[in-house]
């Protein structure tokens, strides 16, 4: 990794990263992502109607922008482009990872608490179980732009009017996703221009990181149960505390896990508190630069180096 600084922070993008032709330049340039990219076909198999690699590569993008296809295709990519990297340097120590809610789990990866294919199962696994409860409901999420947390909570308070509606992103300073029914999320978006603020539809499955998610939330503390889990290596932020998980205990890491998927993710709460003054190298892994347009906003004296490509 050829930026100069003192150790490396790692940042792990989460869904809305994903694009087609993902990971197509690092499987081209070397082996050790090109391997990712094969080990996690064999490990898929016809599990998502395709290959992971060429949904990634190829699309269609309805496909790729599915739930259940993009959370283990952005995992992958991530740790094709970290093993890319480390193909080429071996020797920069990583002092710390966080990933925006899936990336997380690339970030847990890389502390050693799964190996590839259980972080594979588990991403897979999650992608299904968040994709059918967001069919179950009709949903949404709202970006809201301009608001601290204060003003976004008393948005969710007016606009409910009895339905779920809550906070589900806090990713930068005035930089909030609110999350819930599709009724709440359009009256949120009523109220919000009468305030003068600037709220936007996304285009999401459904309301993920909201009680609309208990049901995934259920069944993958279920599968969490049963993963192979190992303590970490190094330290890995939490998005639900905003503070590293404890390494060693790894019941409160699936139980942090499970609560991640009904929790809000405090990305920018997070970031402030991991890079400090910003003393350290940081580095934003494949896909996309989301995360280094987000540290923009949190805290611009940080410079986030992108390898979206190689």
């Amino acid at each position: 990794m050829e930026a100069q600084g003192l150790e490396a922070v790692i940042l792990c993008p989460g869904q809305g990263a994903q694009a087609v032709g993902m990971g197509q330049g690092w499987h081209d340039a070397s082996p050790a992502a090109a391997s990712t990219f094969i080990e996690a076909d064999d490990i898929l198999g016809d599990a998502l109607g395709a290959p992971l690699s060429e949904l990634s590569f190829s699309g269609p993008p309805d496909r790729l922008n599915r739930t259940d296809v993009a959370q283990p295709a952005l995992y992958v990519c991530g740790v094709a482009s970290y093993r890319g990297l480390r193909e080429r340097d071996d020797e920069r120590p990583i002092a710390a990872a966080a990933g925006l809610s899936l990336g997380e789990y690339t970030a847990l990866h890389l502390a050693g608490a799964f190996d590839f294919a259980e972080g594979l199962r588990l991403v897979a696994r999650r992608g299904r179980l968040m994709q059918e409860a967001a069919e179950r409901t009709e949903s949404g999420m709202v970006a809201l732009i301009g608001a601290g947390e204060d003003q976004a909570q008393a948005i969710c308070d007016e606009a409910a009017a009895g339905e779920v509606l809550v906070i589900a992103n806090l990713n930068a300073p005035r930089q909030i996703v609110l999350s819930g029914h599709l009724g709440a999320c359009r009256r949120a978006i009523e109220v919000a221009g009468r305030l003068d603020l600037r709220a936007t539809p996304l285009a999401v499955a459904g309301a993920f990181h909201s009680p609309l998610m208990q049901s995934a939330a259920d069944a993958m503390a279920e599968e969490l149960s049963g993963a192979g889990l190992s303590p970490l290596g190094l330290p890995v932020w939490s998005n639900v505390t905003a503070q590293p998980h404890d390494p060693e205990n790894l019941e409160l890491l699936r139980q942090r896990l499970v609560e991640q998927i009904i929790s809000p993710v405090r990305w920018a709460q997070t970031c402030h508190r991991l890079v400090g003054e910003g003393t350290m190298t940081v580095h934003e892994l494949a896909p996309g630069n989301v995360l280094r347009g987000l540290m923009r906003r949190i805290n611009p004296s940080v410079k986030v180096k992108n390898h979206d490509q190689p």
